[in-house]
């Protein structure tokens, strides 16, 4: 029995978390009860746990989690200076008079957005208050427009610079180390934060165009499920095109390229980006000090939440490793029918339901660490591995009944749009996003080859 205390400790976190208690103080303190139980029984050595100061010191010095700040700063202050309401009046001139017009336009406001701002629920948020009315009001099925909406807006998970592959590459990165380790390799290499992003790029694009696609053929397959704006093709002039799309575009540059480019850390470029989104909101005449106030304050919120997560995963990672968890996991993966495979597909499976009721932050902090040293030393790929990761966890907060992204459009969307047809609508883009995992299993190369070609790895 005492050999499955890890998985006793994993199940107790999931139970309490799903009651609603903070996470920071779940992971702590379950991991807390579990080791001190343990230890009355003589199961656990506390001396694990002497470990925790250099654990919190590690992350008050880790140079690339300043990045997170400045990523959320940089989301909250573009989301406060409307710049989704001019490009989504915008793009809606441009194709508003095309079948679908308006919704591809929804997806490509959303793909800008999240390069831009990288959070999922203030993506579908502004999207959902903006666009959805307007959607609905020239004749939109409910169901498609609630569909890309929600779709649209979890880009954000995949799309460079995302907070999840902030994240998810710091993980990634100790994981890829402690393989290494395990296998006798004393020169480890390491996987970046760049890498990940340059490695998400072109699977992200995929999604856009597969997205984009999907609504072209239900123009084509159901005109009036997406019929033109009635108006006449309004004429939007070049100024107005680039006054609406040069700033945001400008800013993804500065940020994505000089990470991808070589010419700046994430850290750096992040500190470009807030200072970018800054200056967009004072172009836009949006900027005061009252809203400077509640920006950060809102960035203070976010970072002080994510970083308390980190100490609580920390002590519980201590205590899953004090209990024998690595080497229970590792026995558990690696007995599996099918070998790699089987181990990659079980994996997968726990990470989409866990998504159903866990943050990203909360998987990326607890499951990750647990098994992906495992997979890694089975030779996957850790860029393949990790852009997996993010899309898994994005098609899983886009499935029905449990989806966050539905949760966030449902607390906007008006009350003659029901639940249903929100489940409804974004079915058809969770197959498109079960369809891009695929892609991605049979074709590593669509994660593996810009990384390559940029950092000759």
């Amino acid at each position: 029995m005492s050999e499955f205390l890890p998985l006793l400790m994993f199940l107790a976190v999931c139970l309490v978390l799903m009651a609603g208690y903070p996470v920071a103080f779940t992971l702590a303190g379950t991991a807390l009860a579990f080791g001190y139980g343990a230890f009355a029984f003589g199961l656990f050595d506390p001396v694990y746990l002497e470990a925790l100061p250099n654990r919190i010191y590690g992350i008050m010095m880790n140079e690339t989690l300043v990045a997170v700040p400045l990523f959320v700063f940089m989301g909250v202050m573009l989301e406060r200076s409307r710049v989704a309401e001019n490009l989504l009046e915008t793009m809606g001139g441009l194709f508003g008079s095309l079948r679908g017009g308006l919704g591809i336009s929804v997806i490509l406001v959303g793909m800008l957005l999240a390069a831009s701002t990288g959070i999922v629920g203030a993506t579908v948020v502004t999207m959902g208050l903006l666009a959805l009315p307007t959607m609905l009001r020239h004749g939109y099925d409910p169901k498609l427009s609630t569909g890309a909406i929600c779709a649209s807006g979890t880009l954000g998970q995949i799309i460079p610079p995302s907070i999840v592959l902030v994240l998810l590459g710091d993980v990634l990165s100790s994981a890829y180390q402690q393989a290494q380790l395990g296998a006798g390799v004393f020169a480890p290499k390491t996987v970046s934060v760049g890498d990940l992003f340059a490695g998400a790029l072109i699977p992200g694009l995929v999604l856009v165009v597969l997205y984009m696609a999907y609504l072209m053929l239900v123009a084509l397959w159901r005109p009036d499920a997406l019929p033109p704006v009635n108006r006449t093709r309004e004429r939007v002039g070049m100024s107005r095109l680039l006054g609406a799309l040069l700033p945001p575009l400008l800013l993804i540059v500065a940020v994505l390229g000089s990470i991808i480019g070589g010419v700046a850390t994430p850290t750096e470029a992040a500190s470009v980006g807030a200072v970018g989104a800054l200056l967009l909101a004072a172009a836009q005449r949006r900027f005061d000090l009252v809203m400077l106030r509640e920006v950060m304050r809102s960035t203070l919120r976010i970072t002080s939440m994510v970083f308390l997560i980190f100490i609580g995963a920390s002590v519980f990672s201590l205590v899953f490793r004090g209990l024998g968890g690595d080497e229970l996991v590792e026995a558990l993966l690696t007995s599996l029918p099918g070998g790699v495979l089987g181990a990659m597909l079980v994996v997968m499976l726990m990470m989409f339901l866990l998504g159903f009721v866990l943050d990203f932050i909360e998987i990326t902090f607890v499951v990750v660490p647990i098994v992906a040293p495992v997979l890694l030393a089975m030779g996957l790929d850790p860029v393949w591995l990790g852009v997996m990761i993010a899309i898994n966890l994005q098609t899983s907060f886009l499935t029905p009944p449990f989806g966050f992204a539905l949760f966030y459009l449902r607390g906007v969307a008006p009350p003659e749009i029901a639940t249903a047809d929100i489940y409804r609508g974004v079915m058809p883009f969770v197959a498109i996003q079960l369809l891009m995992l695929g892609l991605l299993a049979l074709w590593p190369a669509l994660a593996t080859w810009l990384p390559g070609v940029v950092y000759g790895s």
